[in-house]
Formats: structure tokens, sequence, C-alpha cells
């Protein structure tokens, strides 16, 4: 397939979208400002100001006297990355790979898009009225390299697609800056005459190489496509994508729910022909007027279960703001693994971590609740109680060592002990009474003591004596003691957990 690119230049970038802000500075010519060695220096235009013969890099008082109505506003130095940051993430409707091309431009890879839009023409003509639509005054071409493709956009006014292997005789009649060579460059080529392209496209490489440096002649081979140039795209290409353009813009459930069904039969196939399952996947919904919609799923382990994964986004179908109605859906999984096949068995009738019912079932309540519900936990090699836990990384995550059942642990262990006040006999009875958040507990039962040492290679402190203790109420609860008996009750109580 051959390569297509397609360049944007945005000529008023700032000030189009100024006046997209603040309407009333359509009719007026006005500029954007920064301060630079003791004066403002002019750092975007807009088409009135440039009509009036206010260029860029010219100082506001010089400005000033040749329009002395001229209104200026201060400048952002990061505003143009942010802004064509944005449009560049409007613009994945077209292409999955886009690039900013600062100060004012963007770069789409169309390779194998155009024909969803019925060719060349129509495509480029959609990008360039949708964005037009938006607000933006743009200009944009496209060839089969990028260096083409933005020497037309800058530099001609009639050219707007340039046939595949066509571009030596596009660039003809180009003036030499058309290349984006750097300004000494240039100078250099007019001062010998070499003003158009086409002046020295053909004279020996030796002599263009050893009179103006290697770079014009890079520049040179990457507009005729004799080297390679490449884009970094905004967003990473993920592998398993599925775009589904809609004929007509959807404004329903129901319209959503088909767009996400075919997106997951699609997918789903490929995920099983490779052998792997989704654990995360990602529904962009863009609508007309611009904005994305996005819905999330994740799974506790890998899945190819178009069904089962239907049912995670049927759930949040109800939270997708269709607005005007929604011309785009594109489902991206981010986060793959390999699937390992279940074997079926007949004599199998227990059940595991490993069964697809219950993965599936920690699925939905996660999709219900949000993520950050539901915790497996495993053995972690500490004495300390609260750390000999961890998070699973997965459902399958097996743990190293045992858990340990000597002693009894409460259910719920509290990440940080808390103090509490206690009544008991010394010196190593069980405790009597203790308060906890305003209440006072008479203990009926209790348990211990079991000494927990401090783990010294991770920090010194004194030790703790662990008490399992239950109220009259029925409760119970597990205390400890901080250090020994002491005259000097440097001695601390604290609660740590709650049993069933």
């Amino acid at each position: 397939m051959a390569s297509r690119f397609i360049t944007i230049w945005f000529k008023y970038l700032k000030t189009d979208w100024v006046t997209l802000r603040k309407p009333t500075l359509a009719q007026k010519p006005f500029v954007l400002a920064l301060p630079s060695h003791g004066k403002l220096v002019i750092t975007a235009t807009n088409k009135l100001a440039a009509i009036e013969g206010i260029e860029i890099g010219m100082a506001v008082a010089d400005a000033r006297a040749i329009y002395p109505a001229l209104e200026v506003l201060d400048d952002r130095s990061e505003l143009s990355e942010k802004l064509l940051k944005g449009i560049a993430k409007w613009c994945v409707r077209y292409t999955p790979m886009v690039a900013i091309d600062l100060p004012d431009g963007l770069i789409l890879d169309a390779s194998g898009c155009a024909h969803l839009w019925g060719g060349d023409t129509p495509y480029v003509k959609d990008i360039i009225a949708r964005l037009k639509l938006l607000g933006y005054a743009v200009k944009a071409a496209m060839a089969d390299t990028i260096g083409a493709a933005w020497a037309i956009t800058h530099y001609s006014r009639n050219i707007v697609i340039v046939e595949s292997n066509e571009q030596a005789t596009a660039l003809l009649d180009l003036p030499a800056p058309a290349l984006r060579l750097e300004p000494a460059i240039t100078e250099r080529l007019q001062k010998l005459g070499l003003r158009e392209i086409s002046s020295f496209m053909h004279l020996p490489k030796p002599s263009l190489r050893r009179r103006f440096g290697p770079q014009l002649l890079l520049r040179l081979h990457q507009a005729l496509g004799l080297e390679e140039e490449h884009i970094v795209s905004i967003k990473p290409i993920i592998e398993f994508q599925e775009r589904l353009p809609c004929l007509d813009p959807i404004v329903h459930a129901k319209g959503i729910e088909i767009a996400i069904e075919r997106l997951l039969q699609t997918l789903c196939a490929r995920l099983k022909k490779e052998g792997k399952g989704l654990r995360k996947a990602i529904l962009h919904c863009h609508r007309v007027e611009g904005k994305i919609e996005q819905i999330e799923i994740g799974t506790h382990q890998p899945s190819s279960s178009v069904q089962h994964l239907f049912s995670l986004f049927e759930i949040k179908i109800g939270s997708i703001t269709p607005g005007l109605g929604i011309e785009l859906f594109i489902m991206e999984v981010p986060v793959v693994e390999i699937a390992i096949p279940v074997q079926e068995a007949l004599w199998n009738t227990g059940s595991s971590l490993d069964a697809a019912p219950l993965s599936e079932l920690l699925d939905r309540i996660e999709g219900k609740l949000g993520p950050g519900h539901i915790f497996r936990y495993l053995p972690d090699e500490h004495y300390w109680p609260e750390r000999s836990f961890k998070h699973a990384t997965s459902i399958h995550e097996k743990p190293l060592i045992p858990w340990k059942k000597e002693r009894p642990r409460p259910l719920q262990i509290l990440n940080h002990p808390e103090r509490i006040e206690v009544t008991a006999p010394i010196p190593d009875y069980p405790p009597m009474l203790f308060r906890y958040k305003g209440k006072l507990h008479k203990i009926m039962k209790a348990d211990g003591p079991e000494r927990i040492e401090q783990e010294w290679w991770l920090q010194e402190g004194k030790h703790r004596d662990y008490y399992a203790v239950e109220v009259e109420d029925g409760c119970r609860y597990w205390l400890f003691r901080l250090g020994h008996y002491d005259a000097a009750k440097t001695y601390e109580w604290f609660i740590h957990g709650f049993f069933a």
C-alpha cells in the first residue's frame, strides 16, 4: 500500500481561537504579543491585521504606527501546542496517525483511509470543510510524501491533491523555502539565483552537499520520496483497534448497542485467532460537533467472549451523551494477555478462581460499582500484620508462600492502627475495658498475648502484644499494647482489626 500524507496549515491558528472565544473581535484587526528583550513583539495576527501590513515579529510600537487602532492581546507561549493537540485528537476520526507540526500545522498519515470517503479529493475536502466549520482558516494538501504535501500546502495556490508518484512535477515551480530549509540556506540559494526548486533539483548531488550542507539534500530527497520521513503520532498506535464510521449520525441507545456489538465481533475474532484475550477496552464515540464520549471496561482475566464483553459495555451505555449524533466509533484494546484455553472435563464439577463464570461475575459487579471496589489478597513475607498481605495483580496470580493459620486473624485490618484508652491489670493480663470512638466496651473474653516483634531490617521500634477480645454485645476486636508495661507508662494501646 502506497503511503499518502496530508498536511494542514492553520495560518491564523491562535487568533482564530481567540475570535471563537470573543466573537466581537471578528471585525477588528488584532494581534497577540509577548515581551522580548524589553519590548512587546507580535507573535500572531488575525487576517484583518495582516491585510493592514502587520506581520509576525514586528514590534507592537511599530505596528501601532501603521494602524493606531490595533488591538493587542497577551499571548501564551504554550498555546499553539495545546490547540494543535486538541485539534489532532479531533482529526483521529480521519486517521489513527496524527502528528502536530509546530507552530501551526498538523500531519496526517492517510495511507489506506481515503477510500472510506470515496477517494482522495472528497477526503481532503471533507477535512477542510469541517475545520472551517469549526472556525479555523485552513489550507491542506495530500501527496505521497510529507515534504511534498507541506510544500504544496504552504506555497501552492491551485494544487490540493498530488497524484501518486507525481510529487517531483508538483514541486518544480515552488520556491526553495517550500522544502522547509533553514533561512541561511535559502538566502545562499537566492544569492546564486537558485530561487525555485526546479533550478537546483537536477544539479549534481555532491556539489549541492559541498556548497549547501546535508540539510538541503535531505529535505529534497524526503520531498521526492527518496528518503523516508516518519511522524510521531500524538496517540500511540494500538495493535488491537477497530473503527466503525456511520453513514448517518447515531443518536439512540439501540444504534450504540449495534455499533459496540459489531466492533466486539471483529476484535474478538482477531483476539481468538492470536490466542489472546482483552483485559481492558475503551470505546471512543466521536460526535458530530467535535466532542468525544468515552467509556471503558476491564476484566479480571483475558476474555474474547463477545456476549460477556457486550454485557460490560451495556451497563455504561446510559452514560454516553450522543448530542447531535455519533459519526464514528473507535474501540481500542490497550491491554491484552495470552488466553489459556479452559480444558473442559465432565468429572470436574467444582469451582475455582479460574472458573469463567466467577470471573465474569466479578467483571459485572465491578462494571456497576466502578474500579477499585473488588480486591484479591495474597500473603506477603512480613511479620508486621499490615504488611503481611498484598493486592494480587490478577485473578491468576499464585501465592509464593502459604497463609499463616497458626493464630486467628480478623477479616478487616486497619491500614493504620488507631489509639484507644484501655484499663488493664499488670503486668501481662488481658485488658478489662477499652474506649473506642467515644464508646466504652466491657471485655468478656480475651485470648493472648501474641507477641509480634518489629521488623528491624525495615524500621526500629517497640514490639506489639496482641489480644483477641470479645465484648458484652458479642463483637470481637483485635487489640495490641505497644511496648512493655512500665512505671512511666510509655506503652500505648491500639485497635488494629475487627473479627466477623
